[in-house]
């Protein structure tokens, strides 16, 4: 009697393994790391982590623009739809431009410190004539200095495969 209730046991947890990993396909989790760009090196490399496999992508940097006003996505624009249709998310690394098409990456980097991240072009705006990028709220903190700012003054260069 034990040995039957065992093997039923055994059977419906290989039942419930096997019909999780073939009917149940989870969204990837997506995230960007940081570049290591030394200004004289001709190339970067751009890395996403999607769920435990990594891609790479290489390509050159093209100058854009310097001293470019950069701001960040107020948080009620969070889950809400952008321009390219894709769910805006405060916490990847995306940004809004005029007219760079969309899923251009672009390197932004705060002239005041240094830092830099690659965000996507998803959106369109700013709709202020001073400003020329929009960030995502993670992208802007992640490299301006004081936290409690709305906007700061970027170089931004576009990847070019």
């Amino acid at each position: 009697m034990k040995k039957s209730i065992k093997l039923l046991f055994l059977f419906f947890a290989f039942a419930i393994v096997t019909l999780r990993s073939n009917g149940h396909v989870e969204k990837p989790k997506v995230g960007i790391q940081k570049d290591t760009l030394k200004k004289n090196k001709p190339g970067i490399v751009l890395q996403e982590i999607q769920g435990d496999s990594i891609f790479q992508e290489t390509g050159k940097l093209k100058f854009y623009k310097k001293n470019a006003h950069a701001s960040y996505y107020a948080d009620k624009f969070h889950g809400k739809r952008t321009a390219s249709g894709v769910v805006f998310d405060k916490n990847k690394y995306t940004a809004a431009h005029k007219k760079l098409p969309f899923g251009t990456r672009v390197k932004v980097t705060n002239e005041a410190n240094g830092k830099s991240i690659i965000v996507e072009i998803t959106d369109r705006g700013p709709f202020v004539k001073s400003r020329e990028i929009d960030l995502s709220k993670k992208a802007f903190m992640d490299i301006v200095n004081n936290k409690g700012a709305g906007s700061m003054l970027v170089t931004l260069e576009v990847l070019v495969k």
